[in-house]
């Protein structure tokens, strides 16, 4: 069995496939490497075997992340790394090393599916979006806030802002005007996040016209969706890119 990691900057998201088919044993996000190795080791019938992981946390969380895994389990984590190409995509950055590299294998993972013009939209802590031509020419791409942060900043700087995540969920069982603070602000973030993406939409079809593909990626996609009927949501994009740039031989 393989473990893949995915270290964002909020979450870890995991997943144990099996080495022989790629089948998915087990999988799940949890919010520290200590909730990790609980849930891992809760598992039945785990065989881990081998590990990969990507991560954008700092050097020191990395390692511990590692050890830990090599202290439970006995297994060396192969580490995802920078790239200038891979498999024919052509990293877009001036400095190729400041792409975060999960943004940089869900891009990957996007070209290998897609195997033509595609855009990338990843909706989570931050959302991002990445545009790759056919012939493998990462264009770039954009960064903005993704939705939990929008309303968090909302919630921090503006002190009449206060409800809970149970109002926030009522509250976007509909998009019309809100008659509420919480109405209006989760639904006046959802609606930021559904036009940035429709900017993407916009952007590929003056590029491509109509022949591209559109993924969708993070804790967010199904809400993009909403507004992108035509696009494929592809929640383990990262580990597709990320078992293309780590093969275990």
């Amino acid at each position: 069995m393989i473990l893949e990691l995915d270290c964002g900057n909020s979450f870890i998201k995991w997943r144990v496939i099996v080495r022989n088919d790629g089948a998915i044993f087990a999988g799940g996000t949890v919010d520290s490497d200590l909730a990790l190795l609980a849930t891992l080791e809760a598992l039945n019938g785990l065989a881990l075997r081998h590990c990969r992981l990507v991560s954008v946390r700092s050097d020191d969380e990395t390692a511990r992340v590692i050890q830990l895994l090599a202290d439970r389990f006995a297994i060396v984590p192969v580490c995802a790394t920078p790239a200038q190409s891979l498999i024919g995509v052509q990293n877009g950055y001036d400095e190729y090393q400041r792409l975060g590299l999960d943004r940089w294998l869900a891009l990957v993972g996007g070209y290998h599916l897609a195997q033509g013009n595609c855009v990338v939209i990843d909706s989570g802590t931050a959302v991002t979006s990445d545009l790759i031509a056919a012939d493998g020419r990462h264009l770039g791409g954009f960064i903005c806030p993704g939705l939990a942060l929008m309303r968090n900043q909302l919630r921090t700087h503006t002190r009449r802002i206060r409800y809970d995540d149970h109002a926030a969920e009522v509250a976007l069982e509909s998009l019309q005007p809100g008659r509420s603070t919480v109405e209006a602000v989760e639904r006046g973030c959802t609606l930021m996040l559904q036009g940035f993406a429709l900017t993407q939409l916009e952007l590929a079809k003056s590029y491509w016209g109509d022949r591209f593909t559109v993924f969708l990626a993070g804790g967010d996609a199904e809400r993009v969706h909403e507004v992108m009927p035509g696009a494929q949501v592809v929640p383990d994009l990262v580990f597709i890119g990320l078992a293309i740039a780590c093969p275990l031989s």
